[in-house]
């Protein structure tokens, strides 16, 4: 747990001990960031603070959608941020939040295991930065809120762009039809783009749902921060409208891919049919003609037999098989015609 106040004359860090004290001051704001909710950490918003204990119990579970609740002397919020991970799996980065009147509390919610720890931090570590560096100087808990949330929006938006640069390369190679690369792999990498960008989408409809709400309800801070969080409720509120164009451009271009491949596939079929109509046809006309090819070989076998037989040794013989092989020659070769087989 890191405890700090922020003046005009700067930011000091202080001890946990020296809590109770910092908060009976009203000349500087508060600020304790807690990486974790330990026990301890739970113990010090219950006993120091005098949170309620459902809003503590948020801050130790992990909590899958945006919160906020209203108390008479402060607000608690829960927003996140995304962190991509494989396969088109989004991890969801819990950052908790007491706002009160001299003093603000962020705690980072419980993370995944294979996610970094650094990676809860990266929003208050570069807000720390920039007080430190006297690039900010937060006048009220809410700005200095608004700070650190409007530095997760900002990452929001920078994930949304490299989602959209990737769906702008996969696009290229969808419509590229000399590609060589695998549709199946092509069109996986299409649906992890679509599930990232949905995501991100939901993460920030929740988020500018919770802030819309408290720029109505903003009773427990200052009248003038109600401008400073209408602001973030609308950039939330931009992030999802962009994931969500992002996200219809990307579920075209996969409609295109499967009614471009739907088609190549049915021309292929068709064309596959065409080609075994003409192989049958070809396979009617080739047995036709051995049909009738067949008919002088069996009649010239019948009568080369070296048995006697009616006409054998005579010219009379021959002619009866000349005849024989053109009359049923011919008859084949009419039947056929009229079967359209010739």
């Amino acid at each position: 747990m890191d405890v700090y106040t922020i003046s005009d004359a700067g930011i000091e860090r202080h001890s946990a001990d020296e809590l109770t004290q910092l908060l009976q001051r009203q000349d500087r704001l508060v600020w304790v960031d807690m990486t974790l909710c330990s026990p301890q950490d739970a113990a010090v918003l219950s006993g120091v603070f005098g949170f309620h204990d459902l809003a503590v119990r948020d801050c130790v579970e992990r909590n899958h959608v945006s919160k906020i609740h209203f108390y008479p002397d402060h607000v608690f919020t829960v927003v996140h941020a995304p962190e991509l991970g494989t396969g088109g799996h989004v991890h969801y980065v819990e950052l908790d939040q007491f706002i009160g009147s001299n003093y603000l509390v962020t705690v980072h919610g419980p993370l995944n295991p294979i996610v970094k720890p650094e990676v809860a931090l990266l929003d208050t570590a570069f807000v720390l930065r920039r007080i430190e560096a006297g690039d900010l100087r937060p006048r009220s808990p809410m700005a200095l809120s608004v700070a650190i949330v409007s530095s997760l929006v900002r990452r929001e938006t920078d994930m949304v762009a490299t989602l959209a640069m990737e769906s702008g390369r996969l696009e290229q190679q969808v419509t590229d039809e000399d590609h060589d690369d695998d549709p199946e792999t092509l069109l996986e990498q299409l649906f992890e783009v679509w599930q990232e960008l949905l995501a991100v989408r939901t993460m920030a409809a929740h988020a500018s749902a919770t802030y819309g709400r408290m720029a109505k309800q903003i009773r427990p801070v200052h009248e003038d921060d109600r401008p400073l969080v209408s602001d973030i409720a609308d950039r939330f509120d931009l992030v999802r409208s962009i994931a969500e164009d992002q996200r219809d451009f990307v579920h075209g271009v996969i409609e295109f891919f499967q009614t471009r491949t739907t088609t190549h596939m049915t021309i292929a079929t068709e064309q596959l049919a065409a080609t075994s109509v003409r192989q049958n046809d070809d396979m009617r006309k080739i047995t036709a003609w051995v049909a009738i090819i067949a008919v002088p070989t069996a009649v010239t076998g019948f009568f080369g037999q070296n048995v006697p037989y009616p006409g054998f040794g005579a010219r009379g013989g021959f002619i009866a098989s000349t005849v024989i092989i053109v009359s049923v020659a011919a008859v084949l070769y009419v039947l056929f015609r009229l079967r359209k087989w010739l």
